[in-house]
């Protein structure tokens, strides 16, 4: 199947650029590899229009919604690119970027100054807060990219990235980092979960330190932040009042 025909898919949500496979994600290895194609195949020319002054791909222009498809692009400097979902019922404030291989699902807000990266999978009814940065992951193409479940809320200035998994009903607080080299701590179940591990469900993060190993470090009185799981919530809980809860 040609590259071109991948993102009209990529756009209808047909197909995805990763899919769930019980409790994890699975990189669609073709649909990234389509992705690469596509950029191979484009040439750099000037847009026209109201995207007047920008150089880009000649065949992965910014999307141009319409009324029936049920999405908001308020104005002022958004852009959904070529070969990016966003469902019927999402809120995106300006400005904020969607990238290419992106699915946004039903219901999702994406706030101001907000990334959502090229193959970043966000669920139903998830709120990107101001500032948030959720990474793409188009390369390796075997790498599941980042994924948030359904009904999860990532406060403002967080960062997640490098494929990590934030699984359904999670709360992150503002300025919460989660890569592959993080360590993740759960002081309710009172265990290390490791670097990059999955965020679980209904588990509110909130920023944290760890003292630094060595002994000069110790001896400075040094730290290295690491997110922390503080609480959990129980299913009808509302996820902005247990981050409040949490924070005091």
């Amino acid at each position: 199947m040609s590259w071109n025909k991948i993102l009209d898919q990529l756009e209808a949500g047909t197909i995805r650029a990763a899919d769930r496979d019980g409790d994890t994600w699975i990189a669609n290895v073709k649909v990234k590899e389509a992705i690469l194609d596509a950029f191979k195949a484009g040439k750099n020319v000037s847009y026209g229009g109201i995207y007047e002054g920008f150089v880009d791909k000649d065949n992965l222009p910014p999307r141009i919604m319409h009324p029936d498809e049920g999405v908001r692009l308020v104005p002022g400097g958004s852009s959904i690119r070529r070969g990016a979902y966003v469902a019927e019922g999402v809120i995106l404030m300006p400005p904020a970027y969607v990238n290419i291989g992106a699915y946004i699902d039903e219901g999702s807000m994406v706030d101001s100054h907000a990334l959502v990266g090229s193959c970043a999978q966000i669920g139903r009814n998830v709120h990107l807060s101001a500032g948030v940065q959720i990474g793409g992951v188009l390369e390796p193409v075997g790498l599941s990219p980042v994924v948030v479940e359904d009904d999860c809320f990532v406060g403002a200035g967080s960062v997640i990235v490098e494929g990590i998994l934030v699984k359904r009903g999670a709360v992150i607080a503002p300025g919460v980092t989660l890569s592959k080299s993080v360590p993740v701590y759960d002081c309710v179940h009172e265990k290390l979960l490791g670097k990059g591990a999955p965020i679980p469900e209904r588990a509110v993060v909130v920023p944290g330190s760890r003292p630094v190993s060595n002994e000069w470090g110790k001896s400075q009185g040094l730290s290295i932040s690491c997110p922390i799981i503080i609480k959990y919530r129980d299913e009808g809980s509302n996820a902005s009042l247990e981050l409040e809860e949490a924070l005091r």
